[in-house]
């Protein structure tokens, strides 16, 4: 199994649209066996879970986490327990142990702030005009993430 958390200083990255790493666990007969960080080659929900799944991942342990990289991770078939901060390597440690609890979806990751013109962290920039219903409320953003 492969196990990946976005990464940056050393901890779970809060904004998974915009993580510069991320750092995957091998785990074998429910143990780490190797771990490493790489850098990500782009931005947004579609170019990191089309970047996971090129690299086989099974589970993404992450913090905040919008609708529409939710959808894209999904349809890669790769599961996620999103909430999660803090160290990667105690995230996985716990996974593995039965122990991690999930926080709650954040939406967009953008902790309850609105962004500006070309600062959306689901990827998209925050600069799309078309209106989305996602879950029940409306929102501007064209990515899903419904929080622009």
């Amino acid at each position: 199994m492969l196990v990946a958390t976005p990464y940056s200083n050393d901890e779970i990255c809060q904004h998974f649209g915009h993580a510069p790493q991320f750092k995957l666990f091998t785990v074998e007969d429910g143990k780490v066996v190797e771990s490493v960080v790489i850098d990500t080659v782009g931005s947004g929900h579609n170019a990191l879970a089309a970047f996971l799944a090129d690299h086989n991942v099974d589970i993404v342990i992450c913090g905040g986490i919008g609708q529409g990289a939710i959808v894209s991770l999904a349809m890669a078939g790769i599961d996620i327990v999103p909430g999660v901060a803090g160290s990667p390597d105690k995230a996985v440690k716990e996974l593995l142990e039965g122990t991690l609890v999930a926080g709650a979806v954040s939406g967009c990751g953008c902790g309850g702030h609105h962004h500006e013109e070309g600062e959306g962290t689901c990827g998209c920039g925050g600069h799309h005009d078309d209106t989305c219903d996602i879950s029940g409320k409306e929102g501007k953003g064209g990515c899903g993430c419904g929080c622009h």
